[in-house]
């Protein structure tokens, strides 16, 4: 019982060392900058007010920024979930010459940091003229090795006698794919989706080599530009940051059970 009760205190205080910043930002969005100059170590606003999110709103074209970041991190969360399974089952369940010098050659390449990669991908992106537009985040992102690894991992936990009962039933590989292979992945597919959408929605500096125009910024980079445009208003500023959150926040509520039992089983294969 002892032990029990140390956990949960311990688990607790470092619960609210990780949320309190949150709830700051959040509380803060509500005051006014004179406030908080005045009393910046205080939580709770004397006078709630909503012009921060005014100033966000009407002086910035934020919700062309939130449909940039959503546009974005749905193709490219969409796109790694169909590549990364199709490509896992091909290399769990297929035989070819090659096969596993291929696959270790694709896990060479998660160790290879992305700013090596920043020229080389700028100047293709440059000469395939999809510089400053929403495919220059979209395209680059479509396969992703962790994905693919990650779902190898688990097609190799599928029996093959599924597979070839499905074959003796007259399936093609695209059938096997779809009707065996995709409803056992889902575990696998939801903690992927979430991995992805949350790190693209995040992504700073990929955005910040590759858009130029300010309508086209996704809004981890809209946020630095506004902060920037709006420095002495602090209000404004945690009024953006909060908007920004808000969906991640949201997604991580709605599909919680299924991001621990993703971090769950993400380690124990």
């Amino acid at each position: 019982m002892g032990k029990q009760i140390a956990a949960l205190t311990i688990l607790i205080a470092v619960s609210v060392f990780v949320v309190m910043p949150y709830v700051w930002m959040l509380l803060t969005s509500f005051r006014t900058t004179r406030e908080i100059m005045q009393s910046p170590g205080r939580m709770f606003p004397i006078d709630w007010t909503w012009s921060g999110y005014v100033t966000v709103i009407t002086k910035s074209p934020f919700f062309s920024w939130f449909v940039n970041s959503m546009i974005v991190s749905i193709s490219v969360t969409a796109a790694v979930l169909f590549t990364s399974t199709l490509v896992g089952y091909v290399f769990s369940k297929f035989k070819f010459r090659g096969k596993t010098a291929l696959f270790w050659l694709l896990l060479a390449t998660m160790m290879v940091p992305y700013q090596i990669m920043m020229i080389p991908q700028f100047l293709i992106i440059n000469e395939i003229h999809i510089y400053d537009t929403l495919l220059a985040l979209i395209v680059p992102e479509l396969v992703t090795a962790f994905g693919i690894y990650l779902c190898r991992q688990f097609c190799d936990e599928i029996p093959d006698s599924l597979c070839e009962a499905a074959v003796i039933d007259g399936a093609g590989p695209f059938k096997i794919y779809g009707m065996v292979i995709l409803p056992l992945l889902r575990p696998c597919m939801g903690a992927l989706a979430i991995f992805t959408f949350l790190e693209v929605w995040n992504e700073y500096l990929k955005p910040l080599i590759m858009l130029n125009e300010v309508k086209r910024m996704t809004l981890p980079l809209a946020l630095a530009f506004f902060s920037d445009a709006h420095s002495r208003d602090i209000g404004a500023i945690m009024s953006a940051s909060a908007m920004i959150m808000l969906p991640a926040t949201v997604l991580l509520l709605v599909l919680q059970k299924q991001f621990i039992r993703g971090i769950a089983i993400t380690g124990m294969k």
